[in-house]
């Protein structure tokens, strides 16, 4: 298979992540609605979770298998390391923004500047911020899908990449709606341009992932981008457990939940049968 050929099914799996980014442009929506947008959102970006360590663990395991104690300390340490740095990096990383975001322009002689028209409240920049956080941990997540594509199609096997194209761009598709909810949530209507750079950041990795997976595969480097993502993606779980205490309907949430990681098993399994 031509090298062509392999970076279009990256491309293929990649953009079906767009199919998702709409939602983010939903005006005015009901407190019940917005509720369960987040929380369905939210039970995908669970999923994510509990998917991304799987697979990160499986070399460790399966170096313990083999009694190859060195190689599964030193996946382990990587694994931990990633991790923290992909949770707790975001946790300061939000703070910092959050306090340039409220740190008063002085002009003069330290008099603040008033408030510019048309400015992000509070919570619409929070969104945002949210939003991007979440198509960061998903394009890390994506990148190491990309790896598995571009490996299988150089390695000859063709039909395991064409079934890992069809069930990634399947479950791309959920991660699009996952990364806009918040946006949907707060009622901030973004540009299509903003939500292409967001696509782009979400869905992207995906078809460098295939690039890079054409010439050469390591385990290593997997175990470290999905553990970078599962740490990014649980600290935007916890946020958005916080914004769905704030809007209330439990039992509504609760279900939205369920939809979500429902949602996420349901499109996985066709990864699953491809032999992933």
């Amino acid at each position: 298979m031509s090298p062509t050929s392999i970076a279009a099914l990256g491309a293929i799996a990649g953009v079906t992540i767009f199919i998702g980014l709409p939602v983010g442009r939903v005006r005015n929506a009901a407190p019940r609605t917005r509720a369960l947008l987040n929380a369905a959102a939210t039970g995908i970006l669970v999923f994510l979770v509990w998917d991304v360590l799987t697979h990160a663990w499986e070399p460790i395991d399966a170096a313990l298998t083999a009694r190859e104690m060195g190689t599964a300390g030193g996946f382990g340490a990587v694994l931990a390391v990633a991790f923290t740095l992909g949770l707790m990096g975001l946790v300061y990383l939000d703070r910092w923004i959050a306090r340039r975001a409220r740190r008063p322009v002085l002009v003069g002689h330290g008099v603040p500047v008033e408030p510019v028209p048309g400015a992000l409240s509070p919570a619409a920049a929070h969104a945002q911020r949210l939003a991007m956080m979440i198509a960061v941990g998903i394009g890390l997540h994506n990148f190491a899908e990309g790896l598995a594509i571009g490996s299988s199609a150089a390695s000859g096997a063709l039909q395991l990449a064409v079934l890992l194209v069809i069930g990634f761009a399947l479950h791309n598709a959920t991660e699009g709606f996952g990364i806009v909810a918040p946006l949907a949530v707060e009622g901030y209507r973004p540009s299509w341009g903003y939500l292409g750079v967001l696509g782009l950041i979400g869905g992207g990795p995906t078809f460098v992932g295939t690039l890079v997976g054409q010439r050469f595969t390591s385990d290593l480097a997997s175990v470290a981008f999905l553990a970078l993502a599962a740490g990014s993606i649980l600290y935007v779980v916890v946020e958005l457990l916080a914004v769905a205490r704030r809007i209330g309907f439990k039992e509504l949430t609760t279900w939205g939940l369920v939809i979500g990681v429902l949602l996420g098993f349901a499109t996985d399994a066709i990864v699953t049968a491809a032999g992933a």
